[in-house]
């Protein structure tokens, strides 16, 4: 047996992952544990989670990696800070401590947090090379052309190479101060976002406007080739030297200073989304149209935290030159640790690969699941009123009665996600049919922005008569944004909608989750990634004729997904939820005594994001 445990901390989204003779058997992000969002700090707790769900300890592992060099990364700080030097001096103090103290010493600080049991080899990937391995690895492919892009990594901010077998090769690269994540990162904190976390909230905006600066962003901000491959206008840009992603110049060629957070959206702030959206479109296409001539592959992996954009993916799928297309599902940082753990198996010991069908990732669920008598427990212990079902039949003509009364719906079942998304383990979900869901949803229970669509799921045997699918496209990781199919759309008047009155417009039967510009995030769901989810959809379709569900993450904004029967417990009881599933238990908000929780002590606990 051959045990490696993969780690990435301290840059955004730290995770542990292992394998066990080349088998994922436990991933998981350390936010989901601290309750941190985007949690950046040693994954102690993840690591722990991972060991005991494989009934191992420190001693047993055989390797542990992690996913870049700390030490290439400080070259670039250092090479970037002397560059623009004195300018840049506050940034300079603000980031040494933590890297004098911890990040030129990660050795130390893994053998420490496993308390001295683990004395074997530690194993450093350049970041992109674990984002490529996390990307090809799981794939379905025995060949693939790789394609990463994010930030940045040590110095590279995007990649591509090839995938054959069990081996991967990197042989071209885009480099810092040049990235395309960073520039859609400086849109988001112009427009008033959170960085690292906003970008998603930029994404769902751009279809509230017109892409009316897309022009002067590819005239003034970038400079850009047939190939995809670019250089920015450093003039425009803070984060070389900087606190901030912009600099006056970019206030000045864009009409004012930044969005302040929590204030009015204007048309500005939407038009904006809508150009950089266009923009980062237009050069993600021209990427794989060159890495397809280059490579000759007919098939596509991807990964970073770029590879997140779902219009931009699937753009790609509809219009790019590839036949298939494979998404890390934990495309961020968090899947580098999966990356460096396959990396060891496969690159460096040698071992044989076999690529799995559908994939190797098991549907990403990987994380803790609770049994019926630990949750019983604990909801004994809260005086919680609960009724527990022992028929799957039952339960799930249960919960259609209440989706059908348009009840929102807190579900909590089997291994937990790993990943952005929440797939139907750790969801909430509604009516897709209901014209007010969406509204009531980010009102009353996510308490987010209005303006921010909802995802569909839906059965994958009969996505394509709901949404516009490329090719037949499964979607099992939400990765996707898909058209809403034609016959489903409904006629609409043109009443002059601009901005966020678009919302109020009914564009389609599932107007729930159909975003202004008619397209939907897809999940599709299938028997056997999913059969518990899958096997209530499809009681609901028999009932209503309709397979579709919204799905949004069972969270509130500002804190991580959850991840334990008192996390999700307490979000139910903090929102206006009116049911929560606890894997075979069901609650009503309306049979539970007063609790101590209430709304506003409840969201005190999270940072907005």
């Amino acid at each position: 047996m051959t045990a490696i445990l993969g780690i990435s901390a301290y840059y955004h989204d730290s995770a542990a992952v292992l394998i066990v003779d080349g088998r994922i058997l436990a991933a998981a992000q350390e936010e989901r544990f601290s309750r941190i969002k985007h949690d950046h700090g040693f994954p102690s707790r993840a690591i722990s989670y991972c060991l005991d769900e494989a009934g191992l300890s420190a001693e047993d592992l055989d390797y542990v990696g992690f996913y870049d060099k700390p030490f290439l990364k400080f070259e670039r700080l250092l090479e970037t800070y002397l560059a623009f030097a004195p300018v840049g001096f506050r940034s300079f103090l603000k980031a040494m401590p933590l890297w004098l103290n911890q990040k030129l010493h990660l050795p130390r600080e893994i053998r420490r947090d496993l308390e001295g049991g683990y004395r074997k080899r530690i194993v450093f990937t350049e970041h992109h090379e674990a984002h490529a391995a996390s990307a090809f690895y799981p794939s379905p492919f025995e060949e693939a052309a790789i394609m990463t892009l994010d930030g940045v990594g040590e110095w590279a901010t995007a990649s591509f190479g090839v995938g054959r077998g069990k081996h991967i090769e990197l042989s071209h690269e885009l480099r810092f101060p040049h990235s395309l994540g960073l520039l859609y990162s400086a849109l988001t904190y112009f427009t008033g976002f959170k960085v690292n976390s906003g970008e998603y909230k930029l994404m769902g905006l751009a279809p509230y406007g017109e892409p009316r600066y897309a022009e002067l962003i590819l005239d003034k901000l970038i400079e850009l080739h047939d190939d995809g491959s670019f250089r920015l206008n450093l003039d425009f840009f803070d984060y070389c030297q900087g606190l901030t992603m912009t600099s006056k110049a970019f206030d000045r060629l864009f009409g004012g200073p930044p969005r302040q957070p929590e204030s009015p959206v204007t048309q500005r702030e939407m038009d904006l989304a809508a150009s950089i959206q266009k923009v980062t479109e237009e050069i993600l296409l021209r990427m794989v149209r060159h890495v397809h001539e280059v490579t000759g592959k007919s098939n596509l992996c991807l990964a970073g935290g770029v590879a997140l954009n779902c219009v931009g993916n699937g753009r790609i799928i509809r219009e790019g030159p590839f036949k298939r297309v494979w998404i890390q599902p934990a495309a961020g940082d968090a899947g580098g640790a999966l990356g460096v753990a396959l990396f060891i198996w496969y690159q460096l010991l040698g071992e044989d690969r076999q690529a799995g069908r559908p994939d190797g990732q098991g549907g990403s669920l990987l994380g803790p699941r609770y049994e019926d008598d630990e949750i019983q427990s604990f909801l004994d212990d809260r005086g919680a009123v609960y009724h527990r079902f022992t028929e799957p039949d039952e339960i799930d003509e249960h919960l259609v009665d209440l989706i059908e009364d348009e009840k929102v719906v807190g579900l909590f079942q089997g291994r937990m996600e790993f990943g952005p998304r929440a797939l139907g383990c750790r969801s909430i979900i509604g009516d897709a049919r209901s014209r007010s869901m969406q509204s009531v949803m980010n009102l009353k229970i996510k308490f987010r922005e209005s303006f921010r669509p909802f995802a569909p799921i839906v059965l994958a045997e009969e996505a394509g008569d709901y949404f516009d699918m490329a090719g037949g496209a499964e979607s099992p990781y939400m990765l996707i944004v898909s058209p809403v199919a034609a016959e489903q759309r409904l006629p609409v008047e043109d009443d002059g909608a601009v901005g966020l009155d678009k919302l109020k417009v009914v564009r389609s039967r599932i107007p729930a989750v159909t975003h202004v510009d008619y397209s939907a995030r897809v999940q599709t769901v299938d028997a056997e990634r999913h059969p518990r989810l899958h096997r209530l959809m499809t009681r609901f379709h028999k009932r209503t004729g309709c397979p579709v569900l919204i799905n949004t993450s069972f969270n509130v904004r500002g804190e991580p997904i959850v991840c334990t029967p008192e996390d999700a417990f307490n979000c139910f009881m903090g929102t206006d939820m009116d049911v929560l599933v606890l894997e075979n238990f069901v609650l009503l908000k309306t049979d539970q005594p007063k609790s101590e929780i209430d709304r506003e002590s409840y969201l005190s606990r999270f940072e907005l994001d």
